[in-house]
This record gives C-alpha cells, sequence and structure tokens, in this order.
C-alpha cells in the first residue's frame, strides 16, 4: 500500500481528481489555484533552455559524421509533415461526418469581443517571413532569457558542430557539459516531487473559473475534438508503432507521468524535460532526441493541427456556410503552413486560427468568440496529443537511424 501511495503516477492522479472537486465547491480558490499551476509550470520552464541545449550539444559532438545531423533533421522534418497532413485529414473528415456546428445558436458572440481583438491582432502581426527570421536570435542570451526553444535549438546546432570540428581538444567541454546536463536533469527529478501539487492547482483553477456548464452548449465539439484526438492516437499513430516495431502502450506506460501531468497542467511544455529523459530511457539516443523533440514542439503539433481543422469546419458550419471539396482542400493547405506558426505563441490557438480565418475570407473571423469559453477544456487533449506524437516521432526516427537500443527487461 505505501508503494502505491509514494507512485508519481497516483498521486497526480489524485491530485488531478481533488482539483476538480476543489474547483467545483470553492470557486474563491480560483487565484490561488492559478498561482500553484504557474509556479510549477515555472520550475519546469527554468529547466528547457538549459535542458535542451545540453543535449542537443552533446547529442552532435557525439556524432562523428556531420552529414548524419543533416539526415536526422531531414528524416524528422518530413515525417513532422507527413503526419501532421494526415491529423489535418482526420481532424475535416470527422467535423463533415459528425456536423458539431449544423444547427448551434448562440447569442453571447458580442460579450468576448475584447479577448477576441487581442487574438485578432496578434493574428494580424503574424508574418510567416518574421517567423523565419525570429529563428535566428540578435542575442543568444536573450533567448535563453525568454526560453525560446526554437532560437536555442539553432544556436544549439551551430555550437554542437562547432565544438564536434575540435575534436579531442573539445573533450572537456563535452565532459564538462555532460556533467552539467546530469545535474539539471537531478534538478528536474527533483521538480518532479511537486507535480501532484501543479496538477491540482491547474485543474482546480480550470474547473472553478470556467465551470463544468461552460462545456455543455459546445459539449459535441469537445466530443469530436476529443474522438479525432483519440482515433489519431489509437489508431495513426498505432499503425506506425506497429510499422516500426515496437508497442504504443508500452510507451504510453513508459511516460504515463507526463501525460497526467500534461493533463493537470493543460501545458506540453512542462512534460518537456521528461519526455527527454524517458525517451533515452526508452532506447533512444541522445542525439536523436536532442534533435528531434525540441524541433517536434515546433513543427509537429498533431494535436493542434486537429483542433485547428476541426474548428474552421465548425465554425463554418455554425455560420451555414457550405465548403466545396476545393475550399477544404485549400483550408487543408492554408493550415499546414499556419500551423507551424503555432511554435512558442502565447494563446496560439487562436492567434493561428484567427490568422487562418484571414487568409481563407471564407468564415467570419467573429465566430472565434464562440470558442474562447470551451479552449481551455480542450487544450488538455491538444496538449497530451502533441506529446505523444513527438514522443512517437523521436522513436521512429531513432529506429530508421539505427539509434535504437531496446532497455532490458
Amino acid at each position: 500500500m505505501r508503494r502505491i501511495f509514494s507512485n508519481l503516477t497516483f498521486q497526480v492522479l489524485i491530485a488531478i481528481i481533488l482539483g476538480v472537486f476543489v474547483g467545483l465547491d470553492f470557486k474563491g480558490f480560483a487565484p490561488a489555484a492559478e498561482l500553484i499551476s504557474k509556479t510549477f509550470i515555472n520550475l519546469i520552464t527554468m529547466l528547457i533552455a538549459p535542458i535542451i541545449f545540453f543535449t542537443i550539444v552533446l547529442g552532435i559532438a557525439g556524432m562523428s559524421d556531420m552529414k548524419k545531423v543533416g539526415r536526422v533533421g531531414g528524416k524528422a522534418l518530413l515525417y513532422f509533415e507527413v503526419i501532421t497532413t494526415f491529423a489535418l485529414l482526420i481532424g475535416v473528415t470527422v467535423a463533415n461526418l459528425i456536423k458539431p456546428g449544423a444547427g448551434f445558436v448562440n447569442h453571447n458572440i458580442t460579450d468576448t469581443t475584447g479577448k477576441l481583438a487581442i487574438y485578432e491582432k496578434a493574428a494580424a502581426e503574424m508574418k510567416w517571413g518574421d517567423f523565419i527570421a525570429h529563428i535566428v536570435p540578435g542575442n543568444v542570451f536573450d533567448a535563453f532569457a525568454k526560453g525560446d526553444i526554437l532560437q536555442i535549438l539553432f544556436f544549439a546546432i551551430l555550437f554542437g558542430v562547432g565544438l564536434s570540428r575540435m575534436g579531442e581538444t573539445g573533450q572537456s567541454v563535452i565532459t564538462l557539459f555532460d556533467k552539467l546536463s546530469k545535474v539539471f536533469f537531478n534538478i528536474m527529478k527533483i521538480v518532479m516531487k511537486v507535480a501532484p501539487l501543479g496538477a491540482f492547482g491547474g485543474m482546480a483553477f480550470t474547473i472553478s473559473k470556467y465551470g463544468l456548464k461552460t462545456l455543455q452548449p459546445l459539449a459535441l465539439l469537445m466530443g469530436s475534438v476529443y474522438l479525432t484526438m483519440f482515433l489519431f492516437i489509437f489508431v495513426v499513430l498505432n499503425i506506425i508503432c506497429y510499422l516500426f516495431k515496437f508497442s504504443l502502450w508500452q510507451y504510453l506506460k513508459h511516460i504515463k507521468e507526463e501525460i497526467l501531468i500534461v493533463l493537470g497542467t493543460s501545458s506540453s511544455e512542462s512534460a518537456l524535460p521528461g519526455m527527454m529523459d524517458k525517451l533515452e530511457k526508452f532506447g533512444c539516443s541522445k542525439s536523436v532526441v536532442g534533435l528531434v523533440i525540441p524541433t517536434g514542439y515546433s513543427f509537429n503539433l498533431d494535436g493542434t493541427t486537429i483542433y485547428l481543422s476541426m474548428s474552421v469546419i465548425f465554425l463554418a458550419q455554425v455560420f451555414n456556410i457550405p465548403l466545396s471539396l476545393m475550399q477544404e482542400l485549400t483550408i487543408i493547405g492554408i493550415l499546414m503552413i499556419t500551423s507551424k506558426g503555432a511554435a512558442g505563441v502565447t494563446g496560439s490557438g487562436f492567434i493561428v486560427l484567427s490568422s487562418t480565418l484571414t487568409a481563407i475570407k471564407i468564415v467570419p473571423i467573429e465566430g472565434l468568440a464562440i470558442l474562447i469559453g470551451i479552449d481551455r477544456f480542450m487544450s488538455e487533449a491538444r496538449a497530451i496529443t502533441n506529446v505523444i506524437g513527438n514522443g512517437v516521432a523521436t522513436i521512429v526516427i531513432a529506429k530508421s537511424e539505427g539509434e535504437f537500443t531496446p532497455p532490458a527487461p
């Protein structure tokens, strides 16, 4: 019994359940709950930049062949594009079959115009060229201070390549970085001990602020989104796991703590350091994990992609706008580009959705106000799907490169 109570998975699960009850019965606890959740997420995010940097640098410096770095990166980007396309197609198909927006009536669209204006402004400021230019940091220290994953990734790759060219003279730096990397992973183990508290705060805040009644008018859309993500994980990703000869269930069991933490905090970043550690223990090499996971957090947002595609179709149904096959294919094409812009942007789901609606000029952007109330309840599904998808991608790339060693039973 003592062993069960000391298990992190059990603790996080109990914390989430308690968070739901506290959120329902103690509405005034919302500010404190939000503070608890934010503090835990801050504890995690303070470790992300150094862990990503050291993992990538050590991974690249440990590769004798620089062509291999390019090959792994190229494979990862190709995989991301193919899988996110499948995610888009599944999202559009399910939305067309279930039709969650058909016959929808909402009289409170104007209630959230203030929030909507913020997202519209952010969407208008999003430019694809600026996004590409943003990858290169103007100041490396600023990139670390802000925790900008893309910029840290770019600098770490260059640093790793530069270090690898030093040969034996660079070995002392590699040894130092290896020790520092272990220090940060040890800090992460300490932080994870308070994960149940973070999950409790996140769930209590969500329920106390938004309430379960918020779910009722849009339950069909939420159910459709959750169903689609379930199908994506247990059909699409399961087929990929079968083709590459590893068990989806074993993998999910291996990362169960990270999944529960994401469920409690609604943040995929809260699981990033843990995922990198778990995937190495699952059998992936440090070099592949270091390259694929951080890149995936920017370019392999399967859950976000599904949410975006279904939201566009949902809003078209709400406003009774029939979309032709060509229009839906156009939307899919635009989302394949705009969904990549979700990386590292606060409120990215709404900002990218705003920019997509602006680009297609078919569905009124005012319809976003309908989704604001339930977005928080769908963010858990998005984040969990993103985390699971990135882990599968890492294992696939590792196996294709012969960089996978199954853990001893």
